[in-house]
C-alpha cells in the first residue's frame, strides 16, 4: 500500500474570470483562443505551462505541418493556413510546396520534393510545411496580441485541478510561483493535450495503447547545423533501402530507439525525431525519455557524420524544451471515431473539420471529424480540443497531428463563443451557425 499525507483543506483564490477558459496554448489551444474571441466572445482566457505558446509546434519541435491536401484540394485553411501564410513573409520562417503546386504530378517537382517527408503522396505534390519554431513562437503572441484585451494570457501555470458544481465545470485550479489560484469561466477548453482537464472533472476516457502505432511512443527533439539537408534528401531519395535498413537500424542500435533527420525551412540545419516506446503521464517514462536521448545523442551525430552525405560538418545547435507526446487519455465523447471512419468517408451534419489521407495502407479516403468527438458524455460546460478528442487508439493515430489539432481547437472556440451569445450550452450549440463561422473564417468544409 502506498504511503499517503493528509492535505489540509483551505481557500483558493480566485485570480480572473472569463467567458472562455481555455487551458494549454498548443496549436488546439491557442487557437480555440484565437478563434473564440474573434467570434464574439467577450473576454478569453488563455492558460500556459511553458513560457511560449504553440506547444508541440514550437516547443517540441515538430516543425513539419503535414498533409494539407487531398489530389489538387487543400482540406485545411482556418487558422492552420494563418500560421503558414504568416510564416512564408519571414525569411527561413517555411519551407514547402506552393499552394499552386498542390496535387501536381510533375517529375521536376516531385523530385524536387520527394527527399521531404509528407509533401509527396500517391505520386502526387502533398500541401504542407516545415516552421522555424522561435519565429513561429513570435508568430502565435502576435496573433493574440492583435485580440487586444479580448485575451488574457496567463504563462507558466499549470492547470491541477477543476472547480465542479455537479456535473458541470465552472473554473479550473492553476498552480504557479504565486501558488495555488482559480480561474473561473462559463466555457473551459481542455487544451492538454492528455485531457486532464476532463480527467480532474470526473469525465470517463481511454487510455489504451497499441505499441505498435506512432502516438505510444514519445520523443526528445534536437536541432543540428552544419548540415546540407537537399544534400542528404536527395540521396535519400535513391538509397531508401540501404538508409532505412542498415543506417536507421544501425543508429536504433547506438541509441536503443528509432530516430530519424527531417528538414528545417534553412537547409543547413535539420531536427532529429525519434520515437521512443514510453508514455507520457509516466514520470519515470517521462525522465527516461529526456535522459536517454542525452546520453545518447553525440555518438548518433557522430554516426551521421561518418556515414551519411550532408552530415560531415553536423553540430548539435540545441534540444527541444518540451518532451515530445503523442498520445495519452482520448474522452469519452458524444462520438468515437474509428477505424471504420478512416476507412470511410461519413457526411456528418456536424463536420467541423476533415483529415485527408496521408497512409493509403491504412486509409484512402478523407475522414470527417464530426464536433461530437470534443464533447465530453458526462460534462458539461466543458470542450475537449486536440489530441485527446473520442476516439479509438488506431483512429487517434492517424488523425491526431498538429493541424488537426489546430482545426479542431478552431471549431472548440467558434462553439464557446456562439453558446455563450445564444444562451444555450456548447453540447447544444447550433452547428450549423457554427460551421458557418468556419467557412467565413477560411476552414475548409466539404459542405
Amino acid at each position: 500500500m502506498s504511503k499517503v499525507i493528509m492535505e489540509p483543506s483551505r481557500q483558493i483564490p480566485i485570480l480572473d474570470e472569463a467567458d472562455v477558459v481555455v487551458i494549454g496554448s498548443g496549436p488546439a489551444g491557442h487557437s480555440a483562443a484565437v478563434a473564440a474571441a474573434r467570434s464574439g466572445a467577450g473576454k478569453v482566457i488563455l492558460v500556459e505551462r511553458y513560457n511560449h505558446l504553440g506547444g508541440m509546434a514550437t516547443g517540441g519541435f515538430v516543425l513539419l505541418v503535414p498533409h494539407l491536401s487531398f489530389g489538387g484540394t487543400i482540406m485545411s485553411g482556418g487558422l492552420q493556413q494563418e500560421w503558414i501564410d504568416r510564416m512564408e513573409k519571414l525569411n527561413y520562417g517555411a519551407v514547402g510546396p506552393t499552394k499552386e503546386s498542390v496535387g501536381s504530378v510533375d517529375p521536376e517537382l516531385i523530385q524536387k520534393w520527394a527527399g521531404y517527408w509528407g509533401f509527396v503522396l500517391n505520386d502526387n505534390i502533398n500541401y504542407g510545411a516545415y516552421l522555424d519554431p522561435d519565429q513561429l513562437k513570435v508568430v502565435l503572441d502576435e496573433m493574440i496580441n492583435e485580440q487586444g484585451e479580448k485575451i488574457t494570457t496567463y504563462l507558466h501555470g499549470w492547470a491541477v485541478g477543476a472547480v465542479m458544481d455537479g456535473d458541470a465545470i465552472k473554473g479550473v485550479i492553476i498552480e504557479s510561483k504565486e501558488g495555488r489560484q482559480a480561474i473561473m469561466g462559463k466555457v473551459v477548453i481542455d487544451c492538454t493535450g492528455d485531457a486532464d482537464i476532463c480527467a480532474f472533472a470526473g469525465g470517463g476516457f481511454d487510455e489504451d495503447r497499441d505499441k505498435s502505432l506512432r502516438s505510444a511512443s514519445m520523443a526528445a527533439v534536437y536541432r543540428l547545423g552544419g548540415v546540407d539537408f537537399k544534400h542528404f534528401a536527395d540521396w535519400k531519395v535513391k538509397n531508401f533501402k540501404e538508409w532505412y535498413e542498415v543506417h536507421m537500424a544501425n543508429m536504433a542500435k547506438i541509441t536503443g530507439f528509432k530516430m530519424s533527420p527531417h528538414a528545417t525551412p534553412r537547409n543547413d540545419q535539420c531536427w532529429i525525431n525519434n520515437w521512443i516506446p514510453k508514455y507520457c503521464l509516466n514520470i519515470k517514462d517521462l525522465t527516461s525519455v529526456d535522459m536517454s536521448v542525452r546520453k545518447t545523442m553525440y555518438e548518433a551525430i557522430d554516426y551521421l557524420k561518418e556515414n551519411i552525405p550532408g552530415f560531415k560538418d553536423a553540430f548539435l545547435i540545441d534540444i527541444a524544451p518540451q518532451t515530445g507526446t503523442r498520445g495519452s487519455r482520448r474522452i469519452h465523447g458524444m462520438y468515437k471515431l474509428t477505424k471504420d471512419d478512416l476507412d470511410n468517408t461519413y457526411a456528418h451534419e456536424d463536420t467541423i473539420s476533415v483529415v485527408p489521407p496521408f497512409n493509403f495502407g491504412v486509409c484512402q479516403t478523407p475522414t470527417e471529424i464530426p464536433y461530437r468527438v470534443m464533447v465530453p458524455v458526462k460534462i458539461e460546460n466543458l470542450l475537449v480540443a486536440g489530441r485527446s478528442f473520442s476516439s479509438s487508439h488506431e483512429a487517434n493515430d492517424w488523425s491526431n497531428l498538429i493541424p488537426h489539432c489546430a482545426n479542431l481547437g478552431h471549431a472548440a472556440g467558434v462553439a464557446a463563443a456562439i453558446a455563450i451569445k445564444d444562451g444555450t450550452s456548447v453540447r447544444d450549440v447550433n452547428i450549423q451557425k457554427v460551421q458557418t463561422v468556419l467557412k467565413d473564417q477560411n476552414t475548409y468544409l466539404p459542405r
